[in-house]
């Protein structure tokens, strides 16, 4: 998959930071509907360090965050939004399926269904090897900065 952003085009967009950014690369974009993008796990994440040392698992909501995230930059790439915010309103339905381990590429998937003004909905879900780890539907809300 070809990068269609890399890391620092992305921090352009949204603002996180480390240690609490953690998208990789988008790989699908069509702005104000779809996205795709990947985040490579490796040991030395942070996180790693408290969560169930000696069974290193990424812990469930950082990958909500992580669709967050990628569902923000697919939010403010679309013109009616540029140079704003994306905020989290909401969540729905969220499911935890399968561990996420040192190794795994994690591919998020955020869809826009709905925006009505400054609010939407939209679905999302992370996979490894392509099986859902997690899924949900989010309710955001674009801010001025």
């Amino acid at each position: 998959m070809d990068n269609i952003l890399n890391t620092e085009e992305i921090k352009q967009l949204i603002p996180n930071r480390y240690p609490i950014y953690y998208v990789d690369k988008i790989v699908e974009l069509n702005p104000g509907e779809y996205i795709k993008g990947l985040k490579n796990v490796t040991i030395n994440e942070d996180f790693f360090q408290g969560h169930f040392p000696g069974n290193p698992v990424v812990p469930n909501m950082l990958i909500v965050e992580m669709l967050a995230q990628v569902g923000s930059v697919l939010i403010l790439k679309s013109e009616q939004f540029l140079g704003r915010t994306a905020y989290i309103g909401g969540m729905d339905k969220v499911h935890f399926l399968h561990d996420t381990k040192p190794g795994d590429v994690l591919e998020l998937n955020f869809s826009i269904e709905k925006i009505r003004g400054t609010v939407g909905v939209a679905t999302a879900y992370a996979t490894v090897n392509n099986e859902k780890n997690v899924e949900c539907v989010f309710t955001f809300i674009v801010g001025n900065n």
